[in-house]
């Protein structure tokens, strides 16, 4: 048996707007860029994309599954600026073979700084998943993947997920493959989904690269990479990036045709089907147990936190905002709190990375600054002043306390 459970990550974080120290004002993210952006990934590949998917959904009658992982930061630039997406994603989920996951609302690295800010934001993310598409999710995705066994020991104590993604790294499954389902050290309920990594990056990354020995991938090729898997597994997980589809893989790649006709190949082997990772949980058991005591992501080739923590930059950075979360706690204010939630989102910090070669360039690419310097001297000035409101207002707080009393 092989089942393919294809999981799409969605997000798009709030883009701050140029920001010195000469600025006052309490306006950090840049609208314009915000709404611009989201509506030509929209028209590039969320549109296309759900449309097309749920035709398919629909062509294959139940057969054909998906789950999506969609950040509460762009479900609310979906409604702001983008409100036929909304759409798009409310008909996928009344087919009843979308599954959504859970994760942090704000798409933060809030695990490593702040158990009460990671589970606070996780509550808000489920929250807004149970009211936009009546699913309690399951599953739980952490931020680009970011595993470890005292993750999936907290959220084993949340009682709320039967199961954790992570990537399906070598270096952690030794002669093992990703293709089963695992056990996470130290729990006794959860299950660990393991990405393929490599069949999901053959999408992902190398479908357009004429360079690459496999081009041109075709959907019946891909199918037969997926039937070798029959006798050494039960699941495929093909894990990825929503804007795979139309923006790093553009419509005249022939992303579109392939994923159309992806099904039908698959689906003509008799021992393969789709399911959702929640299906996965209910139909297979953990074969065996695997051991993470180190932190790993499915980011660059180390697959660790260098990405966002590689330097003293991005160190800071990180250190300086959740320093102040029991500040703005303590403030009670609504709009701190919702400004600071927003400079948690770890894109602000990928944008300082300073690694070079190839993973330097995929860096510099989706970099929207000159420098990740200034990325850096930005997201720093924005801090700054978010640290003064909130100074003020916890003054303004006692001040009016002292009077009351």
């Amino acid at each position: 048996m092989a089942s393919v459970c294809f999981y799409f990550q969605v997000h798009q974080p709030f883009r701050l707007r140029h920001y010195t120290v000469f600025d006052h004002t309490p306006r950090y993210f840049d609208e314009f860029k915000n709404a611009s952006i989201c509506r030509k990934v929209a028209s590039k590949c969320y549109l296309p994309s759900n449309r097309l998917l749920l035709e398919v959904i629909r062509r294959y009658e139940g057969q054909f599954k998906i789950a999506y992982s969609i950040t509460g930061v762009v479900l609310e630039q979906f409604q702001k600026y983008c409100p036929e997406v909304m759409s798009t994603f409310d008909a996928l989920a009344e087919t009843g073979c979308v599954e959504f996951l859970g994760e942090t609302y704000h798409h933060s690295l809030s695990f490593l700084y702040s158990h009460s800010e990671f589970i606070e934001q996780i509550n808000q993310h489920t929250e807004l998943i149970r009211k936009l598409y009546g699913q309690t999710p399951r599953v739980f995705r952490n931020t680009e993947l970011i595993y470890s066994n005292a993750l999936a020991e907290t959220i084993e104590k949340t009682g709320r997920f039967d199961a954790i993604i992570a990537e399906g790294a070598d270096h952690v499954l030794g002669h093992r493959n990703s293709n089963f389902v695992y056990r996470p050290s130290n729990c006794d309920r959860l299950k660990l989904l393991l990405k393929n990594y490599s069949l999901s990056d053959d999408i992902a990354f190398r479908f357009s690269n004429h360079d690459w020995p496999e081009f041109p991938l075709t959907a019946d090729k891909f199918a037969g990479w997926v039937n070798r898997v029959n006798g050494n597994g039960q699941c495929v997980n093909l894990f990825m990036d929503y804007e795979t589809f139309g923006e790093h893989q553009w419509e005249d790649t022939g992303i579109f045709d392939f994923m159309e006709h992806l099904p039908a190949e698959v689906l003509k082997h008799p021992d393969n089907n789709f399911m959702t990772p929640g299906e996965l949980v209910d139909t297979y058991d953990a074969v065996d147990v695997v051991d993470v005591p180190h932190i790993i992501s499915w980011a660059d080739t180390e697959r660790d936190l260098s990405a966002w923590l590689g330097n003293a930059m991005q160190s800071n950075a990180l250190h300086e905002v959740y320093k102040i979360e029991k500040l703005i706690k303590q403030t009670q204010n609504e709009e701190l709190l919702a400004d600071w939630r927003r400079l948690q989102t770890s894109d602000h910090f990928y944008y300082m990375c300073t690694k070079y070669f190839a993973d330097g360039d995929v860096h510099k690419y989706f970099n929207p600054y000159e420098s990740p310097y200034d990325s850096y001297i930005n997201f720093m000035n924005v801090l700054g002043n978010l640290r003064q409101r909130c100074d003020q207002s916890f003054s303004k707080n006692k001040k009016s306390l002292s009077k009351t009393s």
